[in-house]
């Protein structure tokens, strides 16, 4: 519950953060709308879109909101540069961790940039929807998402007339989900966002040409795969589901990933690490398996670039904050509209996504503020899964 002190300081560090980002907006008018839009998506208003931001600011109708979304000049990707910044500011740690993962937006009709009947992890089937591949920062301090990537499939890419409907830039061509991760990921890295471990889901993990960048560039990771993925293991190539099931009781320890909502998320693990000549000495390359402690079929298996040495509890931790960008998702939606927009062009859907990001770090970086102080003056501080 927000105390009346808590409120004004939590009112202070939003005209704070928006006088951060005012310097990407040419104008005072757009300037301004941002600062209600960004209120009206902290509000606890259950629908966040055009019409109820408009209301609750005092506006007679949507077109300002619209216009903001749509004409109005200002930086987007400058917005996103101050999010990062923000983010890193208050929550970064020298062993934070980038995550990638991609989410679907309902939709319905075929107007919407980048819409079409395609599987929806969020929706667990086919939808109409549309796929935003994202990247999440997570340390002990706090989580929050800090880059955003319009999945366009191959016959938006490739219909002229839709993409000047919606206003598709001209240099934007297909990109494959983990090339996308990547591009979030170079920016990132350009950023100097202070982390030591990057990791994400199969998706990411079964594309070897995002593992060899990351590589390349000395970025440790521990990213999912899938069961039938490949490794040349013990003079044979083998699936790794048949290198888990050899393994002898012994490999196995019970850590926990984390803690979640229903406590520590305890599972079995086993670590199997191999050697390749071209390989420094400095460098551990293995493959991880996790199972469920009750069922032992239940497993998931990730592969693990990691400085030599590295204790298998920490590859664990690692593995486990690939959850945090999906707690970022649900609370992006339930508490700040990240997916109530009624947008069909390119700008737009990045604009309102950027706003929601910024709400979203806004919340992250006020819970951990406020946790902070109540664990000095020796109270329990509230959940990270919880708002305040």
């Amino acid at each position: 519950m927000r105390t009346g002190q808590t409120v004004r300081e939590w009112e202070e560090g939003l005209r704070e953060l928006h006088t951060r980002i005012g310097r990407r907006f040419k104008r005072a008018e757009p300037r301004a709308r941002a600062y209600r839009y960004i209120q009206g998506l902290l509000s606890n208003m259950p629908r966040k879109n055009g019409w109820q931001l408009a209301e609750a600011s005092g506006e007679h109708g949507p077109d300002g909101m619209q216009r903001l979304l749509n004409r109005a000049v200002w930086d987007v990707d400058g917005v996103r540069d101050e999010v990062q910044a923000y983010v890193a500011e208050h929550l970064g740690m020298p062993t934070g961790v980038l995550v990638v993962d991609e989410t679907g937006f309902l939709k319905k009709g075929k107007h919407s940039v980048g819409v079409k009947r395609q599987y929806s992890g969020t929706a667990g089937g086919i939808e109409n929807c549309q796929i935003g591949v994202f990247l999440a920062y997570a340390s002990e301090r706090g989580y929050a998402l800090v880059d955003r990537a319009l999945y366009l499939p191959k016959d938006w890419v490739e219909d002229q007339t839709r993409r000047q409907e919606t206003h598709i830039p001209e240099a934007v061509g297909f990109a494959t989900k983990p090339q996308l991760a990547r591009m979030l990921l170079e920016r990132a890295l350009a950023a100097g966002i202070p982390h030591q471990w990057v990791t994400g889901d199969c998706i990411y993990g079964d594309d070897w040409r995002l593992r060899t960048w990351l590589e390349r560039q000395r970025q440790w990771y521990v990213v999912g795969v899938t069961r039938d993925h490949l490794l040349y293991y013990d003079g044979a190539r083998q699936r790794y589901d048949d290198i888990a099931a050899t393994l002898p009781p012994q490999a196995w320890q019970q850590l926990s990933c984390g803690s979640g909502s229903k406590g520590e998320r305890l599972y079995e693990w086993a670590l199997v690490p191999w050697r390749n000549v071209d390989y420094p000495d400095d460098e551990l390359h293995a493959f991880l398996v996790r199972r469920h402690p009750t069922d032992p079929t239940e497993e998931a298996y990730f592969r693990v670039f990691a400085p030599a040495g590295t204790p298998l509890q920490t590859l664990v931790q690692v593995a486990g904050r690939r959850w945090t960008i999906e707690e970022c998702f649900e609370l992006g939606k339930g508490e700040v509209g990240l997916d109530d927009y009624e947008v069909r062009h390119w700008l737009a859907w990045y604009r309102h996504i950027t706003l929601g990001m910024l709400a979203l770090a806004f919340l992250a970086v006020m819970r951990y503020e406020t946790n902070s102080r109540l664990t000095k003056k020796g109270h329990t501080p509230a959940s990270q899964h919880s708002s305040l």
